[in-house]
């Protein structure tokens, strides 16, 4: 499951266009949101329990993988191509931001009420912010 969490941040390509790419990853995280709710769920309550079964992989493989692509966010910052922000701080935002609809799905509904797709809803919601947050 967790392979499946961190694929689309081992997708996001250090040649391809930063704003491109960012809003791709947060769309693919969207949508594994959407897809796989009960699997967010699970995660954030493991996390939440202190991870006793995810700790090492939490401090290694993904540790890892979020180092490595903040070195290609921080690159991109200092080329002027995206703005300047704490790195890891923007991969925990989209994190935040897009399992929120899975994790917090009873609360985001009876919110929007009746007749919304929180998902499409957010989807066009997070290219805005995003968007204008990388803006250089």
């Amino acid at each position: 499951m967790l392979d499946a969490w961190l694929d689309p941040l081992r997708d996001l390509d250090p040649e391809g266009e930063p704003v491109a790419e960012v809003l791709a990853y947060v769309r693919r995280k969207l949508e594994l949101s959407r897809s796989f709710p009960r699997e967010s769920r699970l995660f954030a309550n493991e996390v939440l329990r202190g991870a006793p079964h995810l700790s090492e992989v939490l401090g290694g493989e993904l540790a890892r993988l979020v180092e490595e692509k903040a070195a290609v966010l921080e690159r991109w910052m200092a080329e002027g191509r995206i703005a300047r922000m704490p790195a890891k701080h923007l991969v925990f935002s989209i994190w935040a931001l897009t399992q929120h609809y899975a994790d917090f799905d009873t609360q985001v509904r009876a919110v929007l009420g009746e007749g919304h797709d929180p998902f499409a809803e957010a989807g066009e919601f997070l290219d805005t912010l995003f968007r204008r947050l990388l803006a250089p």
